[in-house]
This record gives C-alpha cells, structure tokens and sequence, in this order.
C-alpha cells in the first residue's frame, strides 16, 4: 500500500511522518501523473483558497475528481473544505466528495487556534483525542450518507462518507496516529473490494 500526500501547499511533512510511524509507504505527489502510484491521497491543511489555484493550474482538480471515484481520499482542515460540496466560498472549486456544508474560519481566526478534546469512534473504538485546531473550518450542515466519527461540543468534526474521510483539525499535529491507521483500513478495504 502506498499513500500520497498532494505536496502543493501547507504541512505535508508532517503527513508523511505519521504515514511513516505506521510503517506505510507514503509519497509526496507533485504532479498529476503520480497519483497512479498510490492507493489513497491526504489532502493536508494550508489555505483552500490558494490550494484551489495550484490545483486548477496544474490539472490537479480533475486528476483528484476522477482518482476519488474508486480510492480513498483524507482531507484535513482546507482540504475538508476542498472535499465539501457547499464550501461556501466562491474561491473554492470544490471535489464535491462529501456531502458537507462548511463555514471557512468556523472556529475563529489565527489568535483562536489552539488544541481542544474531541469525542472520536476510529478503528471501531470510541476514545478521546487532543485536536490541533488551526482557522479550522466548522461543519454547519451534514448529508444523509455522512457518518459523524468524531464532535467537539456536539458539532461533527471528523466525518466520513463512503470511501473518503475529513477531519476538521489537524490531525498530523498530534501524537496520536489512529486517525491515520483508520484511513489505512479504509484503503485495505477498499483494495479488497477491488480484487474481489
């Protein structure tokens, strides 16, 4: 199993090392053509709005579009947002991969950021976790095929759909890395299905 990381904006380092810590192959993708090479793709934080231009230039938005239609994809933070299909925004052009509506900076400015307790049911167990919350997006509306994995103050912050995966906060900024081994399952799973 190899995962990428799209390397075109924000901390996608960190990703890596956390892919690494679970003894997966990770790879940072810088061009379209690499996305044949993995299994799933995180889309890290940074800024939606610019992430959103580097895609479009570089032919990103429709290589992601088609890849997403069988492999898994993990958004966190601005890639939440990229992955929500109201990211009301006009900026955005959204993948429309979860049936989402969000609220850019939902959870305050720069000066708000900080690390906040959330309730979260990954790898089939309920735990609580230390969230890194950077001008976090807020989801203010979920769909009917969207399952609340994880809430802060009742307010869904870790959500997943069919195949792919969001998390509000950050989740590579953190010690704990079940979040990540939760999306390596979706991926086995995924593959699996595939060779069946």
């Amino acid at each position: 199993m190899t995962v990428g990381i799209l390397a075109l904006q924000g901390n996608f380092s960190k990703h890596l090392e956390k892919l690494h810590a679970l003894d997966c192959t990770a790879l940072l993708v810088k061009y379209p053509e690499q996305l044949q090479e993995v299994d799933g793709l995180v889309l890290p934080g940074g800024e939606s709005t610019c992430i959103t231009l580097l895609m479009e230039k570089t032919g990103f938005h429709s290589a992601i579009s088609e890849f997403a239609k069988e492999k898994p994809v993990f958004g966190t933070c601005a890639g939440l947002i990229l992955m929500a299909s109201e990211p009301n925004d006009e900026r955005v052009n959204s993948l429309h991969l979860l049936d989402i509506s969000v609220n850019r900076n939902g959870y305050g400015r720069q000066v708000h950021s900080g690390i906040h307790e959330i309730e979260a049911l990954v790898n089939g167990r309920a735990s609580t976790h230390q969230a890194m919350f950077i001008r976090a997006p807020k989801i203010t509306k979920t769909g009917n095929n969207v399952s609340v994995l994880g809430k802060l103050n009742n307010d869904p912050v870790l959500v997943q759909q069919g195949h792919h995966l969001a998390a509000c906060f950050h989740p590579e900024m953190s010690v704990d890395i079940s979040i990540y081994s939760h999306f390596l399952e979706m991926i086995s799973s995924k593959n699996l299905a595939h060779a069946v």
